[in-house]
C-alpha cells in the first residue's frame, strides 16, 4: 500500500529540471513495468507514471510531462485546459532512473524545458499515478481541485520555481 509520496525539485544550471519523486511503497507491491529503452509513448497515466506539468507564472498554456518507470515518456504542450494538445518536440531525451529498497521506491526524472522556459519564473503541478499489483490506483498531487482528480486543472499548479538568478 502507498503510503505517501515526497518530492524534491531543482532546476539546474541548464535551466532543465530535475524531480526525485519518493514513494512510500515497497517496490515488490507496485506495478512499476518492464525496463527497456527510452522511447516516447502516449497514455502512460493509465499505470504507474510520474509527471509534472509546467508554465510560466501568469500564463494560462501549459506543458505536461510524464515519465514511467519502464523508462517511457511523453511530453504535450497546451493553449489552455485541456485544449489544443500537441507533442512537445524535446531537443534531447528525459534522463530517468529509479533506486529502491524494501520500503520505498525514488523515481528520478531530468528533463529540458523549450528555451523561452529555461530562465521564466514557473508554476509547476507535480503529480503521480500509482498502481499497485492488485490493480489499485491511487493519484496523488500537491493539491486536489475539489471533486475526481484532474492534474491540469489551474488549481494545480501550487509550486512555484523563480527564474534562476543571473550572474
Amino acid at each position: 500500500m502507498t503510503r505517501g509520496i515526497a518530492i524534491d525539485i531543482a532546476r539546474q544550471q541548464d535551466g532543465s529540471i530535475r524531480i526525485r519523486y519518493d514513494v512510500d511503497a515497497p517496490p515488490g507491491g507496485l506495478k512499476l513495468g518492464k525496463p527497456g529503452k527510452p522511447e516516447r509513448r502516449d497514455q502512460l497515466w493509465q499505470t504507474t507514471c510520474f509527471e509534472a506539468f509546467v508554465r510560466e507564472a501568469g500564463k494560462v498554456g501549459y506543458l505536461e510531462f510524464n515519465f514511467a518507470p519502464s523508462s517511457a515518456w511523453a511530453a504535450y504542450s497546451f493553449a489552455d485546459y485541456r485544449s489544443d494538445m500537441v507533442d512537445l518536440p524535446m531537443a534531447s531525451l528525459p534522463e530517468l532512473s529509479y533506486d529502491g529498497d524494501q520500503s520505498h521506491f525514488a523515481f528520478i526524472a531530468m528533463f529540458e524545458l523549450p528555451p523561452a522556459l529555461r530562465d521564466a519564473n514557473l508554476q509547476m503541478a507535480i503529480t503521480a499515478v500509482i498502481e499497485e499489483r492488485d490493480g489499485t490506483k491511487s493519484y496523488w498531487s500537491l493539491t486536489h481541485p475539489v471533486g475526481a482528480p484532474d492534474f491540469h486543472h489551474p488549481d494545480c499548479f501550487t509550486l512555484r520555481l523563480p527564474a534562476r538568478a543571473r550572474s
